[in-house]
């Protein structure tokens, strides 16, 4: 049986549609991208945020960059849906996605230089995924066994994406465990986000009509 979602789980839904709303009518970018290639990466080496030029093989780019791919994923998956409850929340989330990429490639020591064009991560984060969580687990029969990833085809690519997302936690645990100063808040989102990407990929097939199949042991297939 689905249970009813409460006053607070409908508030956070719409919050969800409103912030794609504004993203969508915020005006023009604070930065316009003159030129799509610049050839200052033809010998390997890439720029943080703040001017520090570093290898693209370094932990933290490598951190930031299965972020995008993570982003590019989630695109993938908001092509393959005419839902507007799933896509609204895809595209706030890539919204965001980009601003926690800016976050990671921007070392402690640059941040307060570039304040005015960052967006840092913090603990409202991964407390607003918790609340879409609920809201969509309340549209939801209860879990009652490990599911195979899969059903329709953007809950699919959602399930894809979920993986994408917990190889750029470890890759971005990674670049801490090498050195790196990296935003705490940062990691507690993208292990809160692998979760909220398991619960819309249900949340998907629940609206597309198609069921979630079941893991079932050995001994019963």
């Amino acid at each position: 049986m689905r249970r009813r979602p409460t006053t607070r789980h409908r508030a956070t839904s719409a919050r969800y549609r409103t912030d794609v709303r504004a993203a969508r009518f915020r005006g023009p970018p604070a930065a316009i991208l003159v030129k799509i290639y610049t050839r200052a990466g033809d010998s390997g080496e890439t720029s943080l945020h703040g001017g520090d030029r570093v290898s693209k093989s370094d932990a933290r780019v490598e951190a930031y960059g299965t972020v995008d791919e993570l982003n590019a994923a989630l695109g993938l998956a908001a092509s393959l849906t005419d839902d507007d409850a799933v896509r609204s929340r895809i595209s706030a989330t890539q919204a965001r996605l980009l601003d926690l990429g800016a976050d990671i490639a921007t070392p402690d020591a640059a941040a307060a230089a570039v304040a005015g064009r960052l967006t840092r991560a913090d603990a409202s984060w991964a407390s607003d995924l918790e609340a879409d969580i609920d809201a969509m687990a309340a549209e939801l029969a209860p879990l009652r066994s490990f599911i195979l990833p899969g059903g329709h085809p953007s809950a699919a690519a959602l399930h894809s994406a979920r993986t994408v997302c917990r190889r750029a936690e470890r890759r971005l645990f990674g670049a801490v465990e090498s050195g790196a100063e990296v935003n705490e808040h940062a990691a507690v989102y993208l292990n809160r986000l692998s979760d909220w990407l398991f619960t819309l990929a249900r949340f998907a097939n629940a609206r597309a009509g198609v069921p979630d199949e079941e893991w079932r042991p050995p001994r019963s297939r």
